[in-house]
């Protein structure tokens, strides 16, 4: 590649970022308009939540093969296509007018992010070194921290003010600068030594089998994890077994398929085939720890996004909008968190600035489990939200930096797709872990506490710990109305506040396993790098 001039590479991050803005917003921005946008299509229950899980699905299943393919194909080619394919899919979003259409096209943004993510870590990588990396990562970083936060305050203002279709829409102009600013700012970079062949076998096993593993941990919930909970139904064929749910075969098929693909990967790399992912990166120190870490960290780190809006909203009677705004002093911590990133990094080390914003999460965490109540303001809960916000700008950017420092170059693209693929999937276990410690505990806590309720009626009991518990204690505000229910809204409100505060304290357990792990990873120092200005 062609070493473009120092002003031109920090505009072309620019545009790099305002990309992956525009799919991390896409990933928390749906979940506030989802109840207009079932009452404006007439969405059902399955429907609206397949709205979010094929884009989650479809994303994580991808993220390894496409990696792959721009280091072969050209890294800026891809990110230019993934946009356009964003930017498609966001205006067939907007313009649907039917259950099926609106999921087909978040299938198709799906696959958009899973061109767009990787293509620009990996750009970052190849473009930038010594410590202007550590300056790239850092904004890069604090992008990802502060645009999912901002994600419910976008989606809660459009919605509100203008139609949720605008979630969609907004994609356009954002998605045309970028395209523009990209072909003329950053560089084209690509593995120039590596085969051009086709891994076929490796992409399908390596797809399928993501998806299968990310579907079962998204899904156990709704579906049970051994015995059927629900219905499961998919292209209209229902799901036969009565005794045994799809999700245990989901992880079986999983464990399956990623097994075939590392004995089939490493068979084509004896053979000098072309492969998906060369499993030799993760003989490299930090590649192999680093991605540990990251799993572990992303366990927890969106256990919080999670359950924390569904608190606020539920048990502090909420808008989506106000919401929002509680969100952005974790987004403002995360931006002023990435200006210090880089400049710490620059003297001590991505390491030790990775392990500083791990423990900085864990106090922020800890101060919103202390916090927690029935009657504590939003804004009260802002101060440890920054606090965590701090923690997670600081520690997002230089993990990556981090896990790909010692990465060749020019295997840039499938190192991005695997370290993504780490983070997508330590996400998907954090939600299925903390999710089900907030639903079982609700429920178990609900039912418990209703039990003391004079003169409610077993059947009045269980209908109502059902109601919360399928909810996730969405159907609070509604109890509320009821006639001589503030006794019962007290008792869901105490099991709220003793649930929210686990799924708290758990998610800083995992960041502290992460930091464990994160420990072993090898001191950088980055010099400075040579001919930059």
């Amino acid at each position: 590649m062609t070493d473009p001039q120092p002003r031109h590479r920090w505009w072309g991050l620019v545009v790099l970022t305002l990309g992956v803005s525009m799919i991390i917003v896409d990933a928390t921005v749906v979940n506030v308009a989802i109840p207009t946008i079932i009452n404006d299509l007439g969405l059902s229950a399955p429907d609206a939540e397949w709205m979010n899980t094929i884009y989650s699905l479809v994303f994580a299943a991808l993220l390894i093969s496409i990696g792959r393919a721009g280091d072969l194909w050209g890294r800026r080619r891809l990110f230019v296509a993934g946009v356009i394919v964003f930017v498609a899919a966001s205006m067939w979003a907007g313009r649907a007018g039917s259950a099926q259409s609106l999921i087909a096209a978040r299938l198709v943004q799906g696959v958009g992010g899973a061109m767009i993510l990787p293509s620009t870590l990996s750009s970052v990588n190849a473009m930038f070194r010594g410590r202007e990396r550590a300056i790239a990562f850092g904004v890069w970083g604090s992008v990802i921290g502060g645009m999912a936060a901002l994600g419910p305050l976008v989606g809660g203002w459009l919605t509100t003010d203008h139609s949720w279709r605008w979630i969609f829409y907004i994609n356009v102009p954002v998605g045309f600068l970028a395209v523009v600013v990209a072909l003329r700012l950053v560089p084209e970079t690509r593995d120039e030594h590596a085969s051009r062949g086709l891994d076929v076998a490796g992409v399908l096993t390596s797809t399928l089998g993501l998806g299968a593993l990310v579907f079962s941990l998204i899904e156990g919930q709704r579906y049970g994890w051994w015995r059927p909970t629900g219905d499961f139904s998919a292209l209209g064929l229902e799901w036969p077994l009565r005794e045994l749910s799809v999700v245990p075969v989901g992880f079986l098929t999983a464990a399956v398929l990623l097994g075939a693909f590392v004995v089939a990967e490493r068979r084509r790399s004896r053979a000098g085939l072309p492969v998906v992912v060369d499993l030799e990166m993760f003989r490299i120190v930090s590649f192999r720890n680093g991605n540990m870490a990251a799993l572990v960290v992303s366990l927890g780190e969106l256990g919080l996004i999670f359950a924390l809006p569904l608190f606020i909203q539920s048990v502090l009677g909420y808008s989506a909008l106000q919401t929002g705004w509680v969100f952005v002093a974790l987004a403002a911590g995360a931006f002023v968190a990435g200006g210090l990133a880089a400049q710490l990094a620059a003297a001590h080390g991505s390491r030790r600035v990775v392990l500083i914003g791990m423990a900085t999460e864990v106090v922020g965490l800890s101060g919103v489990a202390v916090l927690l109540s029935a009657t504590v303001s939003g804004w009260t809960l802002a101060a440890p939200l920054f606090v965590y916000g701090m923690g997670v700008g600081l520690a997002t950017a230089q993990l990556t930096n981090a896990i790909l420092v010692d990465v060749p170059p020019a295997k840039s693209g499938q190192a991005s797709g695997l370290q993504s693929t780490f983070r997508q999937v330590g996400s998907a276990l954090g939600i299925a872990i903390l999710g089900t410690l907030l639903v079982v505990g609700l429920s178990t806590r609900t039912a418990s506490g209703l039990d003391d309720v004079a003169d409610l009626p077993p059947e009045a009991r269980d209908a109502i710990t059902t109601l919360v518990r399928v909810t996730a204690g969405a159907a609070l505000p509604g109890i509320r109305e009821m006639p001589d229910s503030g006794e019962i809204v007290e008792v869901i409100e105490d099991a709220y506040v003793a649930s929210a505060r686990t799924v708290a304290i758990g998610a800083a357990l995992f960041i502290l396993a992460g930091l464990a792990a994160a420990v072993r990873l090898p001191q950088h120092r980055e010099p400075e790098p040579a001919g930059t200005g």
